[in-house]
């Protein structure tokens, strides 16, 4: 009996370093979104050079990602995201000297490909912790810290930027990212992987997962929702910025705020995932999302506004269900399975920051509404097509 409150207070501080580690990813891929118009002026550069700055980091995380999966089933994932963290911390602290856009771009792709160190190994972690209800509440947890990380990196990361400069912002975040390393060092359990063999092993085991229909159809989902979010956020900034507009850096970066919706739905939407079929979820956040975007076309700031906060609110609801689905429906192999959606996840959003960049040249924020709205289009007919075929994975022999 006396063991039994240190040890629920020793989970809890090993699930709060997990929010945190998540926090600190998030939060240092998306510094420097807000500033875009601002380094811009800085470097004289277009709006697609500068945001090389966004697209960079995600292009790293999704040629990085496949390579964390098999390493932590290999090698155990709580040595993986210390490490990973630990050293995206003095990557962080680089950026803030970085002496040309073209130094910064190289540091962010340095970053990036650290991020997935955490983020492609926290749903496995918590795949080996926690079963059922308690799993697909601890995803839902894991997306809402991401949330929280983009919030923070986007509203922060823009307020600091507008107060004393965007290398100060880095150097915050910085020490955020040090401060996450530790705090998992000091207070994350080791989990025991169901699975330790080598590495040729855990890749095969993670490209066996390619040939089954309901994971690529996750991963395709993945794919659509990050290019469609990224694509939105990316270019928001010079929407805002520009007429009929004409908002400051500062308001830009509040504007980010919606964000915190998305903290509020992916708790709920990954406790409903025990009792509602996640397909269903999946298709309503879809759905949900395009709507949003297409209030975003609206004139009055209002609405748009509005609309960012459906679209956070119908892709969250997505987010927070699909790792899960794949945690539940990747048999063997768990963290190639979560670092396979991750792979496609940014693949989408490379394709995300940059594709919708040539719908603004031709004709503006229409484009990218478009385009993004083209993206979330896919990923509902992936999810209406692939996701509820029979997992081969799962093809045992019937029962004698």
């Amino acid at each position: 009996m006396h063991g039994e409150a240190p040890g629920r207070e020793a989970g809890r501080r090993g699930t709060l370093a997990l929010y945190l580690g998540t926090v600190s990813a998030y939060a240092d891929m998306y510094i420097t979104q807000p500033v875009l118009p601002l380094l811009s002026r800085e470097f004289g550069a277009s709006p697609a050079r500068a945001s090389l700055t966004v697209s960079s980091v995600v292009l790293a995380i999704a040629v990085a990602s496949s390579f964390y999966g098999p390493l932590s089933d290999a090698l155990g994932r709580r040595r993986v995201m210390i490490g990973a963290t630990a050293l995206r911390s003095a990557a962080t602290l680089a950026c803030a000297f970085a002496p040309s856009l073209g130094a910064l771009v190289a540091l962010r792709s340095v970053q990036g490909a650290l991020v997935p160190g955490m983020t492609a190994v926290a749903v496995a972690y918590a795949g080996d912790r926690w079963r059922g209800r308690d799993l697909a509440a601890a995803v839902g947890g894991v997306i809402g810290a991401s949330v929280v990380g983009g919030l923070t990196g986007r509203v922060l990361g823009g307020w600091i930027a507008a107060q004393v400069g965007w290398r100060a912002a880095f150097g915050a975040f910085a020490a955020v990212t040090a401060a996450a390393a530790l705090a998992m060092a000091r207070g994350l359990p080791e989990s025991a992987p169901p699975e330790r063999r080598g590495w040729g092993a855990a890749y095969r085991g993670m490209l066996r997962h390619l040939a089954d229909p309901p994971l690529v159809g996750a991963f395709l989902v993945g794919m659509s929702l990050f290019f469609g979010w990224i694509g939105i956020f990316t270019y928001l900034p010079y929407h805002l910025s520009g007429p009929p507009y004409g908002l400051s850096t500062g308001l830009v970066s509040s504007v980010f705020l919606v964000y915190a919706a998305g903290v509020v739905v992916s708790p709920i939407a990954g406790s409903l995932s025990a009792r509602v079929p996640p397909r269903r979820l999946i298709g309503t956040g879809l759905v949900v999302a395009a709507i949003g975007m297409a209030l975003a076309l609206a004139r009055p700031l209002g609405l748009v506004v509005a609309g960012l906060v459906v679209l956070v609110l119908g892709t969250f609801t997505a987010q927070a269900v699909a790792p899960a689905f794949v945690n539940t429906k990747a048999r063997e192999a768990k963290g190639g399975a979560n670092a396979l959606y991750l792979t496609f996840y940014y693949v989408g959003g490379t394709l995300g920051s940059t594709v919708p960049g040539l719908a603004w040249q031709a004709s503006g924020w229409p484009g990218v509404v478009a385009t993004c709205g083209a993206a979330v289009a896919m990923g509902f007919l992936a999810n209406a097509l692939l996701c509820g075929r029979p997992s081969r994975a799962r093809a045992d022999p019937p029962p004698v």
